[in-house]
């Protein structure tokens, strides 16, 4: 019994060692704005197609308490991007600049689109022999003409004349 009640603590523990983030007290409407602001650009690292102003995540409150202390210490918002950006990388913009180690970021999808169309145009290219209807050796023809017509007596394969020496 005593076994089971300390694996439960034991289990238990990190909970109570690591207690959940919580939003951090709310100064004034103008540090809330900006707070709001710059966390419509920054996206969220655990959700990545929220911003972090959208998120519930923990991580994402923990990024909004930092923005708010940042916000308290007087600092700008561009100090405050930066320092996001150094710690978390261009990843964290909603919309990273056009650079060298972005570059994949906004030209994939037009890589992508161009891809897809030389896959496609391949496929049709190799498809269009096999869809135009075949030439009809030259002795059926008459026959395929006389089926089409209806004279079924001309459509019979004639049996080659024997030759007798």
């Amino acid at each position: 019994m005593r076994r089971a009640i300390a694996a439960a603590l034991v289990a238990l523990a990190p909970v109570f060692a690591w207690p959940q983030a919580e939003e951090v007290a709310k100064p004034d409407a103008r540090t809330e704005q900006r707070l709001k602001d710059l966390a419509e650009e920054l996206r969220c690292l655990v959700c990545q197609n929220q911003t972090i102003a959208d998120s519930n995540a923990p991580l994402a409150l923990d990024l909004r308490n930092q923005i708010r202390t940042q916000i308290g210490q007087g600092k700008s918002d561009e100090q405050i991007r930066d320092y996001m950006v150094e710690r978390y990388g261009d990843f964290v913009l909603y919309k990273p600049p056009f650079k060298a180690s972005t570059l994949v970021l906004w030209l994939g999808p037009l890589m992508l689109l161009v891809a897809g169309a030389g896959v496609f145009w391949t496929v049709v290219a190799r498809r269009r022999p096999r869809m135009a209807a075949p030439e009809p050796q030259p002795g059926r023809r008459a026959q395929v003409e006389a089926l089409l017509e209806g004279r079924a007596d001309d459509a019979r394969p004639k049996a080659p004349a024997s030759r007798v020496k």
